[in-house]
């Protein structure tokens, strides 16, 4: 009987162990990750998202340089410009969306020469944006009057056999988003 508690004690004892060495490097491992985020890159999330680099997703950490994305809009701010009656384009997007990598960089300069100062909000981040702007794909663009939704254009750029749309139809959903 002895024998059997010292054995049921020694395994007790190495799961123990073995949790705690499991949390160090757990622990060791953020550290690194966190460590490894240098200060421009903390400063171009502030910039950009508001909070440290080491609060976002390693998706959107790999994004921050990227030139097409760096027009973004945070969710309180969409409400406060919305609440204060504002006519706005908001490309709705999120950093892993296949769809979304494709159409961003031909939208872009679409919006630039359309004139329109083209907001982005990254669901891939601020998640609560799915209801909260009752989006129900990626990538959706909406065009605000007065801060009410007036015109909505869901889906990205056709690609590669994909059905979607043409740069013809972003540029007459910008022409038409202007005449209302």
């Amino acid at each position: 009987m002895k024998k059997l508690l010292i054995y049921l004690g020694v395994i007790v004892g190495l799961f123990v162990l073995l949790f705690i060495v499991n949390h160090q490097s757990e622990k060791a491992k953020e550290e690194a990750r966190t460590s490894k985020i240098d200060t421009a890159t903390n400063e171009k999330s502030k910039q950009l998202y508001g909070v440290d680099a080491a609060k976002l997703k390693p998706e959107t950490l790999a994004q921050l340089n990227d030139a097409n994305y760096q027009n973004i809009i945070k969710p309180a701010d969409l409400k406060n410009e919305l609440n204060a009656k504002k006519d706005m384009f908001v490309y709705y997007f999120q950093t892993t969306c296949p769809h979304c990598l494709v159409t961003t960089p031909v939208l872009n300069p679409i919006a630039k020469t359309a004139g329109v100062d083209l907001k982005q909000l990254n669901l891939w981040e601020y998640e609560a944006g799915w209801n909260e702007f009752k989006i129900t794909a990626t990538p959706t663009i909406v065009y605000y009057k007065g801060g009410k939704e007036v015109l909505r254009m869901e889906g990205g750029i056709s690609n590669n056999g994909q059905p979607g749309y043409s740069e013809a139809d972003f540029k007459k959903f910008f022409e038409d988003a202007k005449k209302k």
